[in-house]
């Protein structure tokens, strides 16, 4: 990862870790993340003592994929997606494992006192996949593309404010970044995957980018190969001369890949496979603590969930401890209808909801429910855990009189219109995002994931909108937990707990590390593995 970022403004705030993330390390000397590789190997995380050693294809086994596959910089939704991205791609901020926000293809973002303009920096010396020079006329590009007010995409909720045909370049390495009214949430924004840095005239059916792997072949639903790119911006990196990624939407033909040497790493261990796995010396497991959460989704517009007792019943129907136990076989985090773990807003002191079957029961029935409730829930293999944890509500719901039929759909048409999204009861999973960056995806109004169809609340938006103006930490965050009680009692999400994700990989891998983020393999940091040779 590139170096830590000097300090600029209050609103270039380190997102921390919650929780039990980080702790001390047995010294006392440094911080290190509680979480560690297990199985036959020796190495912690996998990275071992000895140098990197350079060459070799890595053999990459995703979950997900499908007909719907893309290679589109702006505008990845699958598992799949997210790791092409996070290969052929490069932001102008990231995320370091620990979740701060660190420069990455910038060497510097600040902002002016007031927040009203930022002032951008390039690195020197960047190229793109086709030897050209990453300048700031492909960041305007780039921005323009996002933000095209007639096709915006998926992160142009994330800038608001921000006219691209107001930014001035200064030179090819400088530009500034003025907003209608103080943006403190910006490096977050920038720093988030699908606002990556594209060349002018960029085609996604010939991606070229700034990430660490140019593009070599690509079959839609099956397989991409990817080369390396020598002009990539951290120095040695990476490591292997290719990298393959292939689609796996079944768990067992994931598992099967990685037994068999199809494959050297797989994303997303099914939970039922992790002891066949740790017998097995030749393999280890990477657990992470994360702020992944995979949300029952209630949508507030659609019977029976427009009458908020329905909602409030149906998130005390949910025991959250047998949620993990049994959707995630104990490797979670219990959640409080809550998302946003990271944020240093996150309300740790909220009344931790539990199951109550008979005050859900009395609210059904205030609401009109009294001889019991039969509801559609949508489903699918979108992530792991999800389907298991749709079985597991249904049959936790049977307590309180709600008869919970479950429709599965497949992986590469669950966000389809067509078949019902936003669905009255559904699912989702998402990553870790600080509160004001994840309304902005999925809960204002134009969000690209409004799966609740939240964000009309008056007051709740008008919290929200101050927040996002609010330079000063400690004045921000109170706007925020305001935002956070009025969804805590009223919204559709019902956020039952926080995955620690599970990645399996081969003895003859190394460089993985835990990441808080969400994304599996240390947040597909491929640029930082390498192979035995």
């Amino acid at each position: 990862m590139p170096a830590q970022p000097e300090e600029s403004t209050p609103a270039l705030n380190r997102l921390t870790s919650r929780r039990t993330l980080l702790k001390a390390s047995a010294t006392g000397a440094a911080v290190a993340p509680v979480l560690a590789a297990c199985g036959g190997g020796a190495e912690s995380g996998g990275s071992g003592n000895s140098e990197p050693q350079r060459g070799g294809r890595l053999k990459v086994g995703v979950a997900g994929g499908g007909a719907s596959d893309t290679l589109d910089a702006h505008d990845p939704t699958d598992n799949v997606d997210i790791a092409r991205n996070y290969a052929l791609y490069a932001s102008l901020m990231r995320f370091d494992n620990d979740g701060t926000i660190e420069p990455y293809l910038a060497e510097s973002l600040e902002a002016n006192e007031d927040g009203t303009e930022w002032t951008l920096v390039l690195k020197e010396g960047l190229t793109f996949h086709d030897d050209t020079p990453v300048t700031t006329e492909a960041v305007v590009y780039s921005l323009k593309r996002i933000l095209d007010p007639d096709n915006p995409m998926r992160g142009a909720g994330d800038m608001p404010g921000v006219d691209p045909e107001r930014i001035e370049i200064v030179d090819e390495l400088t530009l500034t970044i003025p907003v209608d009214e103080p943006l403190v949430t910006l490096p977050e924004a920038l720093a988030e995957y699908y606002n990556c840095v594209v060349p002018v005239d960029y085609d996604p059916d010939d991606p070229i980018g700034a990430g660490p792997f140019k593009m070599g072949e690509f079959k839609v639903g099956e397989y991409s190969v990817f080369e390396r790119h020598e002009g990539f911006h951290i120095e040695g990196q990476p490591y292997v001369d290719e990298l393959e990624i292939v689609n796996f939407p079944e768990d067992d033909a994931r598992v099967n890949a990685l037994n068999s040497g199809n494959v050297h790493v797989i994303s997303q261990l099914p939970h039922a496979q992790v002891s066949i796995l740790e017998a097995d010396p030749t393999m280890n497991i990477l657990e992470s603590e994360t702020g992944m959460w995979l949300p029952f989704t209630m949508n507030i517009e659609e019977a029976p969930f427009d009458d908020v007792r329905v909602r409030q019943a149906f998130r005390l129907i949910v025991d959250r401890q047998e949620m993990i136990d049994q959707a995630l076989a104990g490797y979670g985090q219990i959640g409080n209808d809550m998302y946003a773990r990271m944020d240093p807003s996150y309300p740790e002191d909220f009344d931790q909801r539990e199951q109550d079957i008979d005050e859900a029961k009395r609210l059904l029935a205030e609401a009109g429910h009294e001889d019991g409730l039969e509801i559609e829930l949508v489903t699918s293999d979108i992530s792991a855990g999800v389907v298991a944890a749709a079985e597991v509500f249904q049959e936790q719901a049977r307590e309180a009189g709600v008869t919970v039929n479950l429709r599965r759909v497949n992986p590469s048409d669950y966000w389809n219109p067509e078949e019902g999204f936003p669905y009255a009861f559904g699912q989702d999973f998402w990553s870790a995002r600080n509160y004001i960056t994840q309304t902005a995806q999925g809960s204002v109004v134009g969000a690209p994931y409004n799966e609740t169809m939240w964000g009309e609340h008056e007051e709740w938006l008008e919290y929200l909108e101050e927040a996002r103006r609010t330079a000063d930490d400690d004045a921000r965050n109170e706007l925020i937990r305001k935002a956070q009680e009025i969804e805590y009692e009223e919204g559709g999400y019902i956020v039952w707990g926080f995955v620690n994700l599970l990645d399996a990989y081969t003895n003859s891998v190394h460089g993985l590390e835990p990441a808080v983020s969400g994304h599996p393999l240390g947040t597909y940091a491929f640029h930082k593995l390498w192979l035995d040779q």
